[in-house]
């Protein structure tokens, strides 16, 4: 019998002690899915200021405090704290790495007010990469594989093969690093790049130098032994075109034989009608009319007048232009004039905040918005919406499409990365598909797809189809989680 897996997990964010994206919800439901599976995992990530002591459960960890990290010529020092992220089936481990200088402040990487980068992300993020190596080997447990998550954590795979190469602790040690969201590069100036105490050849364009930046993605997908991506079509896209690769796709296109897509899952214990505390009414499919009373909760809430014919289309999501806000922006009076409702929760890009507001004053009947985040509120929205919309220019994986299915809601999308992926056309004729694609990314396509999605919910009897087509997909963790295995398997034996 093969013996257990040693994984340490690392994240800028985890839910749900902070969460910005997509990526905190992964770095939750992952490291449980592969516990439940027989192996150890641990997570580490930084403590923020957000992250409550009491709310956290943290525990100080007396022998891992004080722990010098060197940054170049500076020493910053290391505190660490512990808890747990738990389920009914697993218990996860998670150590915050603490330094008040660089990390107790608000927001993870960008101010709250000036909504602009920490101009010192470039050293937070040095710090913990090379924090995360020293800790490991202060607590003395070896893990076999470092899974690293975006360009927060890119620097850990080339530590791994330069600092700490000779050293017998990490022999045994092989990185993984997955991309989230190729776009976020991680890029500062090369005056960043004396702080890593990296080897000096490494500044250069065969090194982590891109553009005449020093490139954090870069080094982890130079470095990691594996690399891995949440689509097998996203996979396949940054390989193929600067529009998707980011400018990095020929590096991507050179390590093909190391990259895989794997598709992300979602957490049923949360993302689930049947069991959701969040939303008013539970529902699944054999009780699916309950869920007309969370489409009144949901109007109500954003002061829109109810009518169960109306259908509501619902949006999730951070406002920016991968998200297909500008092809929404274009249509918004057409879309004002169909015989729909839209509700948007989010926030970003200042120019989308100001068009949705002029959008909902213009249609207060048509169109409801909250530029914030609010759990609670998404959960209602996937709950209480009819359609779901996703236009993203590009999109990894993506998971309110998941969502969505699973809450009878049926997703409108592009077909691009874990979208193309994971929503099959709708064919009405044959009963078949779980939501409305288009290709061209134009917004009269758009426009016409929603066109086709209202059409056929005028049709009951064939949406019922496609909600339970929908609705009986299985998209859990543990599909996923033995493929990463399967992958952490391989490296381990080399």
């Amino acid at each position: 019998m093969l013996k257990p897996l040693n994984v340490l997990y690392l994240s800028s964010e985890v839910e749900p002690f902070v969460k910005t994206g997509g990526l905190a919800d992964v770095s939750s439901a992952l490291p449980q899915s592969i516990k439940q599976l027989n192996h150890e995992v641990r997570i580490m990530m930084p403590r923020y200021s957000s992250v409550s002591e009491r709310s956290a459960k943290l525990h100080e960890m007396i022998r891992l405090k004080d722990i010098p990290i060197a940054l170049g010529k500076k020493v910053h020092h290391a505190n660490v704290q512990s808890s747990f992220l738990s389920n009914n089936h697993s218990k996860v481990q998670v150590y915050f790495l603490e330094n008040k200088a660089l990390f107790g402040r608000p927001g993870l990487y960008v101010h709250p007010e000036t909504k602009k980068d920490y101009p010192d992300n470039d050293e937070r993020f040095i710090f913990f990469c090379r924090g995360v190596l020293e800790v490991l080997k202060k607590l003395g447990w070896q893990a076999n594989i470092v899974h690293c998550n975006d360009w927060q954590t890119g620097l850990v795979p080339a530590y791994l093969k330069t600092l700490y190469k000779d050293d017998p602790f990490y022999k045994e040690t092989r990185s993984v690093f997955t991309i989230h969201n190729m776009a976020y590069q991680g890029t500062f100036p090369k005056s960043s790049f004396p702080k890593t105490s990296l080897p000096t050849e490494l500044l250069s364009e065969s090194g982590i130098e891109m553009s005449g930046n020093v490139n954090f993605l870069k080094s982890g997908l130079i470095f990691a032994d594996a690399i891995t991506t949440v689509s097998e079509t996203y996979a396949e896209e940054i390989r193929q075109s600067d529009e998707y690769g980011c400018g990095l796709q020929e590096i991507v296109e050179g390590r093909k034989r190391d990259l895989t897509g794997i598709l992300n899952g979602i957490d049923y214990s949360v993302w689930n009608p049947a069991v959701d505390q969040l939303i008013p009414h539970r529902y699944e499919y054999k009780t699916f009319d309950l869920k007309v009373e969370n489409k009144r909760a949901l109007c109500a809430r954003m002061k829109l007048v109810f009518n169960e014919q109306t259908p509501v289309i619902g949006i999730i999501s951070r406002l920016a232009d991968q998200k297909g806000f500008d092809l929404i922006g274009e249509i918004i009076d057409e879309l004002a004039k169909l015989d729909l409702q839209l509700v948007v929760l989010g926030m970003g890009e200042k120019r989308y905040h100001e068009m949705f507001e002029r959008a909902a004053r213009k249609y207060p009947e048509r169109i409801a918005i909250q530029l914030s985040f609010s759990n609670d509120l998404a959960h209602l929205i996937e709950a209480g919406s009819d359609m779901f919309l996703m236009p993203s220019r590009y999109e990894p994986c993506g998971l309110n499409q998941l969502y969505s299915m699973k809450y009878g809601t049926v997703p409108i999308v592009r077909a691009t990365g874990g979208l193309e992926d994971t929503v099959e056309d709708v064919d009405p004729a044959r009963g078949t598909g779980t939501g409305f694609k288009f290709k061209k990314y134009e917004s009269a396509e758009l426009l016409k797809t929603i066109q086709r999605a209202l059409k056929l919910y005028g049709d009951q009897p064939s949406w019922r189809k496609i909600i339970r087509n929908g609705m009986s997909k299985d998209f859990s963790w543990e599909v996923s989680a033995k493929k990463y295995i399967h992958l952490y398997r391989s490296l381990a034996k080399k």
